[in-house]
């Protein structure tokens, strides 16, 4: 077994932080990645949070700001379950970068997507509870770990628009594939946001602030966004993922023997 619980044959990009994906025909196998084999992709060290001691605030523009333990989650919220894929982002950029060169980004290859059962309580529910002011137009998510790449460093932090956070496929989860989430997938608590890039979907999650605006911070405002135009100085934001296909098996380059 690998590194964080993965399995040997995982493609590791980096061991600090932990960015890795599993092998094409691996990822292949199976509607529902394994845990073992999701591909993992993170910014900073992984926090270390015993739930026990964990808490979440729910604050901004909200009339009731709240302060939530774990088993106040599984206890005063219906709790859903979705099967969910999330993508990186940068998901064959190697692809990309055969084409032309994209300097100082993480080559990676088909496999930074990965589908697993998630379960926990909806967003929406949990904002119900806080009343939400009507002019907040966003919702921000925040977590501890702190990326050295941001500028300066900083805790993670991205929001997606209002009628986003508000839809019922938005999930707090706390259990991945039937087991409590691990360590390196954001326990005690992530944000899974289908159909946006994996950087919406925060992991170790601590803060859900209701604002006016985008998030300022560094993955928002700076880092995942296209780059600048004429009719759009700063880039676009990314956030909903289009619709991408790869031949996971045979690999590029393998020989194979003749016949069907």
């Amino acid at each position: 077994m690998g590194m964080w619980g993965k399995r040997d044959d995982m493609v590791v990009h980096g061991r600090e932080p932990f960015d890795a994906e599993p092998p094409g025909a691996a990822l292949a196998r199976a509607a529902v990645t394994p845990t073992d084999t999701f591909y993992s992709r993170n910014h900073g060290p992984v926090p270390r949070l015993h739930p026990a001691d964990w808490r979440l605030t729910v604050d901004g523009l909200v009339a009731r700001p709240l302060t939530l333990s774990l088993d106040d989650l599984r206890s005063r919220f219906d709790a859903a379950e979705a099967t969910v894929t999330l993508q990186c982002a940068g998901n064959r950029r190697a692809d990309m970068a055969a084409v032309r060169a994209v300097p100082g980004e993480t080559p990676w290859g088909p496999g930074a997507l990965s589908t697993a059962r998630f379960r926990g309580a909806r967003l929406a529910d949990v904002l119900a509870h806080a009343v939400m002011a009507p002019e907040a137009a966003h919702v921000a998510f925040q977590a501890p770990d702190v990326s050295p790449s941001a500028r300066p460093p900083q805790p993670y932090e991205v929001s997606v628009p209002r009628d986003r956070a508000l839809a019922p496929d938005v999930l707090l989860a706390w259990a991945m594939n039937g087991a409590p989430l691990p360590a390196v997938h954001g326990a005690p608590l992530r944000v899974v946001v289908p159909g946006w890039i994996g950087a919406r979907s925060v992991k170790w999650l601590t803060h859900v602030t209701a604002r006016t605006t985008p998030s300022d911070g560094y993955f928002q405002a700076v880092a995942y966004r296209l780059p600048p135009t004429g009719d759009d100085p700063q880039g676009l934001a990314l956030g909903p993922l289009p619709l991408n296909c790869a031949v996971l098996t045979p690999s590029d380059g393998a020989v194979l023997p003749r016949g069907p």
